[in-house]
């Protein structure tokens, strides 16, 4: 099985049996289960930029750092647009979006060397990506939908962590969290032209039905790392989809639009 399920009394979350290997990072992939909001946000929204009341949503997020053991301060949360850009994280950021506002804006992933600050992107069906180098200490993590796959924010993400942080892409361990399968990205022409615009490879990741096309985003971030560097054996691909899985995930196309979000989660323990 290519994930974990954790339980802390009613809230619940997702781990990737690769990262939980290495005890001296912490990463989850939230449900939507264990917090306070009502109706479609029902209970563990942690999307801000949701319609949900705020005071919900920070509760929530109090629920989730005493779940795995920090302050509510210790959070650095995205800000996302769907583009591939990538803040270096440190800890004059902590607390941002959550007890301190945001200085930035157009971030959809993160990425650090700094202990104790947990990176947050939140997701209702587009695909987060967890990134960890062991040899130097590094975690990231992004949020790809179809834009942010297309933009190649996986390539982006590896380019940090060689550049910035000298690491060798062969080092770096990547888990695909839960998002859309293939069979739940159905798509028009315009979209499915802009990937084969793109990369004519990518029409090996995608089928049509009539006038319609159906896109695996799982498979094509897996192509980008392994172009990027990053080795097959390294890439854990949780393999569950949000909208076919309601009952714990909250799900953009699932819902209509009128969801909350889940979080994806990774920090280097304080250790």
């Amino acid at each position: 099985m290519a994930y974990e399920i954790n339980k802390n009394g009613k809230l619940e979350y997702f781990t990737s049996p690769n990262l939980n290997k290495f005890d001296e990072i912490f990463h989850c992939f939230t449900t939507r289960l264990g917090g306070i909001s009502q109706g479609p946000y029902e209970s563990l929204n942690l999307g801000l930029g949701t319609d949900d009341d705020l005071q919900n949503v920070m509760q929530n997020y109090h629920i989730l750092a005493q779940s795995i053991g920090i302050e509510d301060g210790d959070f650095v949360t995205s800000f996302q647009t769907h583009t591939n850009n990538i803040r270096i994280v440190s800890s004059i950021d902590k607390g941002k979006g959550i007890t301190i506002k945001r200085d930035y804006r157009d971030v959809d992933g993160l990425i650090t060397n700094e202990k104790k600050i947990a990176l947050v992107t939140t997701h209702a069906d587009c695909v987060p990506l967890f990134f960890y180098d062991p040899k130097n200490g590094v975690v990231g993590v992004a949020h790809s939908g179809w834009k942010g796959t297309l933009y190649e924010i996986a390539r982006e993400m590896i380019y940090k962590f060689t550049y910035n942080f000298k690491s060798n892409a062969g080092d770096i361990i990547v888990s695909i969290g839960p998002s859309l399968c293939q069979s739940c990205f159905e798509v028009d022409e315009d979209v499915r032209d802009l990937f084969l615009n793109e990369n004519q490879e990518y029409k090996k990741f995608m089928y049509s039905i009539g006038e319609k096309s159906y896109i695996d985003l799982w498979s094509i971030n897996e192509y980008m790392l392994i172009k990027c560097g990053v080795k097959k054996d390294n890439i854990e691909n949780m393999n569950i989809c949000t909208k076919c899985n309601t009952e714990k995930f909250f799900s953009h196309r699932g819902q209509k639009g009128k969801r909350g979000t889940m979080a994806a989660v990774i920090m280097l323990n304080a250790y």
